[in-house]
Formats: C-alpha cells, structure tokens, sequence
C-alpha cells in the first residue's frame, strides 16, 4: 500500500524527465518564490559552573598566607602578622567557621600549624640571645697560602718595575723577591680572592680615604683591610680580632672603641676607621716614622716588634724578616700588605677588571629607647639583612638598653619615615623584650636557670657580672620575643600588659580569662581557666604564664598533639600573672 502511494509521482517524474530529454517543448520557468532557508536557532550556551564557595575561601586564605611568608622573608613582622591573622579571619569570618566545613577545617588547621612554626623560627632568629654569625677573617687563610708563594718570572719583575715608576705611592714599595712573589701568588693562586676583596672594598673606600686624608695618613694604608679581612665588617680571626681593620679587644678599647652584649664596635666599618687611624698614628710615631716596622707591629704588636728590633744595629724591617727574631705571620704580612697594595693602586695592569661598586650611604635615627631592628626594617621597607648589613657592629636583633641617643643607620631617604614611627610608638612597643622581677630569696644564677638562659648572657644583658647580688623587685632584662607572630589582639583602652610582656601589643585581654576556683598546685600559684582565643598555640600561651609546653599539657589532659581550639578552656596554675588579666 505505502508503495503504491508513490508510484504515480515517480512515473510522472520519469516522464517529464524524458520528455525534456526528446526535444519536448520547454516549460517556463516557474516565477514562484523559493522558500527561504531559515538557519536553526543556536542554543544559548551553557551558563558556567557556579564557582565552588569554599574553594574561593581556601584561594583567599591563601593569598594572604603568601603575602605573610615575603613579609616575614624580609623581617617584616608586624605586616606578617597582618596578613597570616587575615588569612585566618577569612576563614574563621565565613558563613562555614573554621571548623564545620571538612575542607576549610583541613585548610585552616594546616596554616595554624605553619604559623606556628613561623613562630618558633621568628623566636629562634630574633629571641634576642642569639648573636649573629661571623666570617672567618682572610688573614689566617693567607698565612696558609704562604708556603706556596713561587719565584717570580723576571718579565713579572719587569712590569712591576715599570709600574712603580709610574704610579705614586706615599709609603716606600720595595722591589724585593718578598714582595714580587706575593704579587706572583695574587695574580695566580689567589685571584679570585684578591677581586672580591677589590670588589667589596670599593663600597668603603671612599669613607676610608677621607678619614685617612683629614688625620694625615697615607692613602696607600686604606687597602690594609683587603688582607687583613676582605673589607668584611664581620670577620672574625682565630686570635678572635674582628671586624675590618681586626682589632683586638684590648687594642680596640684603648682606641675608643665600644664592646658589651649588645655591640662591638670593631665591626663598625667608619667607627673602626677612625680608631685605625688613630693606631698607626701612634705606631709609626713610636718607630720614628717607618711604616714597615709600624705595620709589622699592627700584626704582631708593637712591644713584640720593639723587642725584636732591642740590641740590633740594624734596626729596618727587612733586616729582620731574615731571621727568626719575628714570627713567621709577621714576616709574611708586610711584604704581602706591600704587593695587595701595588695591585690594588693599579689592577688593570695586573689583569683585573672591576666595576666599582656604589659606596656605603646611609642617614642615621637617634633613639632614646632600645628597638627591634625588625621595626626599623619595616618602617624604612628594607629587609632585615639590609638594616644588620648597615649596622654590623649591632651584635644581635636589638638597639643597645643603655645608650640613649644611640644612632642607627637606616637607607638613605628613610630616616624620616622612621622617625615619624618612632613618635607614634610608646617605648614598650620597640623592643620585644621580657622582664623579670626578682623575688626574695632568688639569685642571678637561680634565675638563669628558671628561664633556661646562660647566666653568663643573663649578667651581661644587665650590665652584672654573674657574681653580682640581685635584690627583691628588682627587674632584669630578658631579651626573647614572646609571642612573634600569633600575638593575640588587645583592646587598646584596656590596662596594658606590663610585667613578663613588655610589649604591651601582645597582651592578652582580661575578657579571655576566668577566674577559677582558688585552689593551687603550690602555695605560690593561682589557679586559672585560660579560654582559648584566635591566633593562640600552646608555645604561646606558655610564654605569657612563664611555663611550659609540657607543663601545659600535664595540667590538660585533654589536649592531644600540639592542637588547640578557639574557645578551648585551659587550666594553668601561673606562678606569675599578667597585669591587668585577672
């Protein structure tokens, strides 16, 4: 049936077909319109995935974790602080909390546990007893590199013949096989040596020579520091000489140079320049003006030089270097002071080309109040390695207790920043320092031990000896951070925080505490209900009640790890309360 419903149109279709193909007549055209071609509607494209809320916390979150991880890079740590509270605060702020949604309370118990050993890191770095690192001092690798000094080759001599002619020297350079060998040993073996050593002077030559130029000296000493330390303010010799020009202790303080626990002032390099000068002033006088003998006693020590030179008729360095009556060191420093000279007067000639670097420059803060130097470094938005390398003779992270109107160097162009800070800030909120207030019966070595510090660092952080008697109220320094980064937020119209903390930015308000019942774990503790709050970890809350991680959690046998939750009440039985928590 359905077949022969089309059959009568397929044989009219074939006839017209053939008909048109015989010679037929043609049909016009038909006029009727086409029908047009109407494209099909396009579907709208599909809407984009709704982005998933709590991945959009979690990136958030993030962001501001990494900002706090390059702030804390350069010491910066009131602005880490900033940003790893504001990381939490996204967290702890949203419609989920921290610790209902299983993938925010993942995130948010993660950064907790890296802040916390920001934390640690921050204290181990800045606690204010940790002094920082030397540098071995180059003198003593030179001496070793002495028994490999090789003759010379004559067309050597002959270059550094025409060379001192040529170039003006105001102490006398003598052409002799010492001298020639060493430049020998620094144009070969000791190259790269002698270059950074060129290289890092050109930073502090320019104040070194117009020390030397206004107190009379000849210019040529100011390259005694490229063998004595590589112009490294921090160097430190076995003999324990530091700084530049390695001094000595004694010769230092008889120079007017300051030492205590908190500077050294041989590691200044301006500060040491000028005592340097004075030195050799009164070397060279006390060997009637020969710069050999008074730079062999800058080595070896005048007295020693003196006796050496006692009974001789021949009194002139080179005299004396061919025996024994000088120790070998001695002998071997001036002739190799003498050849870093030649070189350094006229280092293209001898193969070196360097590029002067920019000098030392920097402005100066007087400061009425010791301050952390991490304060400075984000105040003037240097890092915390640039302000120490301004200030190398600052033996830790803090300006010094007792030296009001004590200068530090901050970058050229910062200084008023920094001083605009320093009026907005009480003297509480400079240092991150502790105080202990003695008690009866306590000593200096009984409370050294309480607070796990040498007794050697407690004394000479307060300017005791270890011998020295402590009284009753009064109150010694403890220079350590409390509580670095997870400071916990204070209300400002609040009583501040005064004994154990003395920045009073890291109290803990009084609304976190609640009395308890008072019963004791001795005769001199309080017992208290210590609620838990934002920012807070067991090292932190240790700090501020003088205790112990341990004891912390002896006394909470709930607390399982190092996890604690905000809200979380903590018994503490506190030998010492803070001010202003009850």
């Amino acid at each position: 049936m359905r077949r022969a419903a089309w059959l009568p149109g397929l044989a009219a279709l074939v006839i017209g077909i053939g008909g048109a193909g015989c010679g037929g007549p043609k049909q016009p055209p038909s006029l009727a319109p086409k029908a047009a071609v109407v494209a099909p509607t396009p579907l709208p494209p599909a809407p984009p995935p709704a982005p998933d809320p709590v991945l959009l916390l979690i990136s958030r979150s993030q962001q501001s974790f990494d900002n706090g991880q390059r702030e804390l890079e350069l010491g910066h740590l009131q602005q880490a602080r900033t940003e790893f509270d504001r990381a939490l605060d996204v967290l702890l702020e949203s419609p989920y909390g921290a610790r209902l949604e299983p993938r925010i309370r993942e995130h948010f118990d993660k950064l907790v546990d890296r802040i916390s050993s920001y934390e640690l890191s921050a204290l181990s770095k800045g606690d204010g007893f940790t002094e920082k690192t030397s540098e071995p001092a180059s003198i003593d690798e030179l001496l070793a590199w002495s028994t490999f000094v090789e003759a010379p080759a004559a067309a050597l001599e002959e270059a550094i013949k025409s060379d001192l002619e040529r170039t003006e020297h105001d102490i006398p350079i003598p052409l002799n096989q010492k001298v020639l060998r060493y430049v020998e040993l620094f144009q070969g073996r000791l190259r790269d040596f002698l270059a950074e050593g060129l290289q890092r002077g050109s930073r502090y030559l320019p104040m070194i020579q117009n020390v030397f130029r206004a107190e009379g000296l000849p210019l040529d000493l100011a390259y005694v520091p490229l063998i004595e330390s590589a112009f490294k303010p921090n160097a430190l010799s076995r003999a324990k000489a530091r700084g530049m020009w390695q001094f000595m202790r004694r010769t230092a303080l008889e120079n007017g140079l300051k030492q205590d626990w908190y500077i050294d002032e041989r590691s200044d390099p301006e500060k040491a320049t000028q005592a340097a000068a004075k030195y050799l002033l009164t070397l060279v006088d006390i060997f009637g003006g020969d710069w050999h003998l008074a730079l062999a006693s800058y080595n070896g020590g005048p007295g020693r030089v003196q006796r050496a030179t006692r009974g001789r008729r021949v009194s002139d360095f080179w005299s004396l270097a061919g025996g024994a009556r000088l120790p070998r060191e001695t002998r071997e420093y001036v002739p190799m002071i003498l050849a870093a000279i030649v070189i350094a007067k006229n280092p293209v000639q001898y193969g070196f080309d360097l590029v002067p670097e920019t000098p030392v420059r920097y402005e100066k803060v007087s400061l009425e109040f010791p301050v952390d130097l991490r304060h400075i470094a984000e105040w003037s938005g240097a890092s915390i390695d640039d302000i120490q390398a301004l200030n190398p003779e600052l033996r830790r992270w803090t300006t010094p207790l007792r030296y009001p109107g004590y200068e530090v160097k901050v970058p050229t162009g910062t200084a008023e920043s920094v001083r605009q800070q320093l009026a907005q800030s009480t003297d509480s909120e400079l240092a991150a320092l502790n105080w202990h207030t003695v008690k009866k019966g306590e000593t200096l070595l009984a409370i050294a031990r309480k607070l796990k510090v040498r007794s050697a660092d407690l004394a000479e952080a307060n300017y005791v000896t270890t011998r020295s008697r402590v009284t009753p109220g009064q109150k010694l320094i403890v220079p350590r951070e409390p509580t670095t980064l997870l400071a916990a937020r204070t209300d400002r119209s609040a009583p501040a925080v005064e004994p154990q903390i003395a920045d009073a930015r890291d109290a803990v308000p009084a609304s976190t505490l609640v009395p308890a019942a008072p019963t004791s774990e001795s005769s001199e503790t309080t017992r208290l209900i210590y609620r838990v709050k934002r920012g807070d970890t067991l090292f932190s809350i240790a700090q501020l009640f003088n205790t112990t991680v341990s004891a912390l959690k002896s006394w909470n046998a709930k607390i399982k790890g190092t996890h604690i939750g905000v809200g979380d009440r903590l018994v503490i039985f506190a030998t010492e309360v803070p001010a202003g928590t009850r």
